[in-house]
């Protein structure tokens, strides 16, 4: 005998985009967090990624509560701060949540290597690799700033929005690059 019938309803996420100087946004979060940011220019992944990590999801077409556009906004007019304390949420397996947690410690205007990084969540350098897969993985990449990651030699590796993207986005910051 099968139990009582349970209609599932899908959960409405907002989606908002934002016209940035590297392109367009697009902003995904419910009233209390950010869940996912990408490039204008990649909705389709945007949306495999939300139906991937949240199932069956509506993205409703909206300004969210949660301010996370102003925020970011704020970010591109020069408060680099202003992404800092917007609250997010992921799915990921625990060492991918380990990294993207220890992305946001990077400061603004520095970098890391995929080797320091690997070597600050106590495993050897050796899991620079494991590293950056996971952080290419990143759903939330500017506010968890995967941009902030550097190859070891200092050149610029491995940006889901592209290395002119990356580039910007330190420059913005004000990382001064050495031969890029």
């Amino acid at each position: 005998m099968l139990g009582p019938r349970v209609l599932l309803l899908a959960m409405d996420l907002y989606l908002e985009r934002l016209a940035t100087p590297i392109g367009k946004l697009l902003i995904v979060s419910d009233e209390a967090r950010l869940r996912a940011v990408d490039f204008g220019d990649r909705e389709e992944r945007m949306r495999a990624w939300v139906q991937r990590d949240w199932g069956d999801v509506r993205l409703v077409q909206r300004r969210s509560p949660l301010g996370a556009r102003e925020r970011l906004e704020r970010y591109f007019d020069g408060d680099l701060r202003a992404i800092d304390e917007i609250p997010t949420v992921v799915n990921g397996t625990p060492f991918e949540r380990g990294v993207w947690d220890a992305l946001r410690t990077i400061p603004p205007g520095t970098t890391t290597t995929y080797g320091a990084l690997a070597l600050s969540l106590g495993h050897p350098i050796t899991s620079s690799r494991a590293v950056g897969t996971a952080n290419g993985s990143n759903p939330i990449p500017i506010v968890v700033p995967c941009h902030r990651v550097i190859g070891a030699k200092g050149n610029l590796v491995g940006f889901g929005g592209g290395i002119d993207r990356k580039r910007w986005l330190l420059h913005h910051e004000g990382v001064l690059l050495v031969g890029t």
